[in-house]
């Protein structure tokens, strides 16, 4: 499996014969023009309006919101994780997504998060290969670690949130970070897993 992203909650994952993912291609259309990324299916986490699923070539299929689905051989599960923000008297829509691969490789995408979930959410889900997480200080913290050992990853993937700034998002990476035990990891273009080669203990995968 191969996981590549494309910047903010924007990934692209690959396994050789099976259904490709992109997730959440958020920003401009000009922008996503230019990647020339395909994918037989696009999953919408948040704020569909100002996601660029047209701009995705190929693509068969689009989930953008929660229940279970089946594309091919792969099975999604989209977990609602909406809050109330009381402030503006609206509900904030973002859902995770579940992707379970046929050869045993499984990927939770948290999507826009913006409140940490009950952990409890994730207690019944099989194995998680990789974790695809918005890390921002708000977000830092015990309950963060909570989350991260009830899901009990392989990898943890940062991502950003729209909300962030590149450099606060640099900063919100050094925090997690440390907040891994780590004082530090060296960014790389993308992430290869094998079924055989996962690693026992989390280890974190910073992306470029």
């Amino acid at each position: 499996m191969d996981i590549a992203w494309h910047g903010y909650s924007c990934f692209r994952i690959t396994e050789r014969g099976h259904t490709s993912v992109v997730t959440d291609p958020f920003g401009t259309k000009t922008a996503f023009n230019k990647m020339k990324l395909s994918a037989d299916l696009v999953t919408i986490s948040h704020d569909r309006a100002r996601h660029q699923v047209d701009a995705i070539r190929d693509q068969k299929y689009v989930i953008a919101g929660p229940g279970e689905y089946e594309v091919g051989e792969l099975f999604v599960t989209g977990i609602a994780l909406n809050r109330h923000d009381i402030e503006q008297g609206m509900v904030l829509d973002n859902v995770a997504y579940y992707f379970e691969y046929p050869g045993g490789l499984n990927v939770l995408h948290l999507g826009a998060l913006r409140q940490l979930p009950d952990p409890s959410l994730f207690e019944q889900l099989d194995q998680v290969s990789v974790l695809l997480l918005p890390v921002e200080d708000a977000l830092l913290g015990d309950q963060l670690a909570d989350l991260i050992s009830v899901v009990e990853p392989n990898y943890v993937v940062p991502m950003q949130p729209p909300s962030l700034r590149d450099a606060e998002y640099a900063a919100a990476v050094d925090g997690f970070l440390k907040l891994m035990g780590l004082n530090s990891a060296d960014a790389q273009d993308g992430l290869r897993l094998s079924s055989t080669s996962l690693p026992e203990q989390t280890q974190v995968a910073i992306l470029r």
